[in-house]
């Protein structure tokens, strides 16, 4: 059974479907890349498979079940954890602050322990933050775990979104242009970042991305969208070696 099941999935805003009978499957453990020019709908697909967006009709099933009408928090819960094509951090919190908010879907105290600051809510607290210092070490962060969000580099933020998402526990990570805005020599520390998570946490990942130094040093697999369907499919190789691909998507220069 594949990790990740979305069969015929299509969702309109008005007039305009933004993605139309949209279908694929992702096995555990593998790194699939999502691709496309702007406004093909691939941010819209990891919204309907978070729950942000409800789908007008299709199905999407993660390890069997289905996550039609669940909500962010829920599906989240499920093991799907995301980042996001804007980063999206508390950015007048701490680093540290950003992460452990996120452990806190899945603590094991009551309100009334937290009121009290009972010596379950204080054995939470710890583990919490033992757990949030392992990410940043990590990620390479733990020595800005104090600072504030916001006085970080930009791709340090990139590293800290993912910290958060790994705080969810996954089994499935959406990564949403992880290396937007990066150097070369940016691009590939991700790479080899997103490489060493996947072998630590055993993650399954679907990664959005323009840089396609990434996609092709990164994903074992490709999928290609364009007006909201899918155009083509392969490893990267043949994603490469498409003569449609390479004119319209990612254009010769760019693979070369």
């Amino acid at each position: 059974m594949p990790l990740l099941e979305i069969t015929n999935l299509s969702v309109s805003f008005g007039g305009l479907k933004a993605v139309n009978n949209f279908s694929m499957t992702i096995e555990q453990g593998e790194i699939v890349g999502l691709i496309g020019p702007n406004g093909a709908g691939k941010t819209t697909v990891f919204n309907l498979i978070t729950g942000y967006f409800r789908p007008t009709s299709g199905e999407v099933r993660f390890a069997g079940h289905s996550l039609l009408n669940l909500r962010p928090h829920q599906v989240a819960r499920l093991g799907i954890t995301r980042t996001f094509q804007n980063i999206r951090l508390f950015k007048a919190n701490s680093v540290m602050d950003n992460v452990r908010v996120a452990f806190h879907t899945r603590t094991r105290y009551t309100m009334l322990d937290a009121f009290v600051r009972s010596p379950r809510f204080k054995a939470e607290e710890r583990r919490v933050t033992e757990r949030t210092l392992e990410l940043l070490r990590t990620l390479g962060l733990a020595r800005r775990a104090y600072d504030r969000a916001d006085s970080l580099p930009y791709g340090d933020q990139r590293r800290l979104e993912i910290a958060r998402a790994l705080a969810g526990e996954p089994r499935l990570l959406l990564l949403d242009e992880p290396a937007a805005g990066m150097n070369p020599a940016e691009v590939k520390q991700m790479v080899e970042l997103i490489k060493a998570i996947k072998e630590m946490f055993g993650l399954t990942i679907l990664v959005i991305e323009h840089q396609m130094g990434l996609v092709m040093n990164l994903c074992q697999r490709v999928v290609v969208m364009d007006f909201g369907e899918i155009i083509a499919e392969g490893s990267p190789q043949e994603v490469r070696q498409n003569p449609a691909v390479l004119q319209a998507y990612l254009g010769k220069g760019a693979v070369a």
